[in-house]
């Protein structure tokens, strides 16, 4: 397993080796630092512990500061775990972008843009009611929720409600340049979050490599 944390700096592209023009989000990943690893006999699981953004000492409380004390590295922003075998990790170690190459597959795990409480036709993508000739009276409304004779509303009812804001995981991404020097990951396509948010990269698993291999054939094909 190899996985980083970094941000999203925003999208651009690239031409590729054809002179195709390649959408890609570049995001600046690294380095981190391993600064714990969990074992399944003393904690119950396999993981590894990554620090990421250097932090003043003094913004971090007691306990906080007794991590990365303990660890003997420099304090870190943000911390995260990545499930993986911990006899492939070392505490201290540094993990960069050097880990990546250019045409890897990768998952990228990130929080979408929060748009706060949100209406039934921008959350759901309703169509809405006419807005013409005096047929309705509720334009944008959800309009029916129910029959008249349960007298409750069914679970699971698309109504207005907070949208977005959650995490997603996208998968099987291809790295399409990496910048070492500039601590630079290069993925083709969008990622979740607007620009600034705090994104996990990790190697693709199995079941996403088979299906961007499926995803790829259908493009030659057509």
């Amino acid at each position: 397993m190899t996985a980083i944390i970094g941000r999203k700096v925003g999208m651009t592209q690239i031409f590729d080796e054809s002179g195709n023009v390649v959408p890609v989000t570049v995001i600046q990943a690294g380095p981190c630092v391993v600064v714990n690893i969990r074992t399944a006999a003393r904690d119950g699981y396999a993981a590894v512990q990554v620090g990421f953004e250097a932090v003043n000492e003094r913004k971090l409380r007691k306990p906080q500061k007794g991590v990365f004390t303990r660890a003997k590295v420099t304090p870190r922003r943000v911390l995260r775990e990545f499930r993986a075998l911990a006899d492939t990790y070392r505490v201290g170690q540094e993990i960069t972008v050097g880990e990546f190459t250019g045409g890897d597959l990768v998952d990228v795990v990130g929080t979408t843009k929060g748009h706060g409480f949100s209406g039934a036709m921008k959350r759901h993508n309703f169509a809405g009611q006419r807005d013409s000739h005096g047929v309705s009276l509720m334009h944008r409304a959800p309009g029916s929720i129910g029959s008249s004779d349960i007298a409750r509303v069914w679970p699971g009812m698309r109504m207005p409600g907070r949208y977005g804001h959650e995490r997603v995981t996208v998968r099987g991404l291809r790295v399409a340049k990496v910048d070492a020097g500039q601590h630079l990951l290069m993925v083709k396509g969008a990622v979740p979050g607007p620009r600034g948010s705090l994104v996990m990269i990790q190697k693709a698993t199995e079941k996403a490599k088979a299906r961007a291999a499926t995803r790829a054939a259908r493009e030659v094909k057509g």
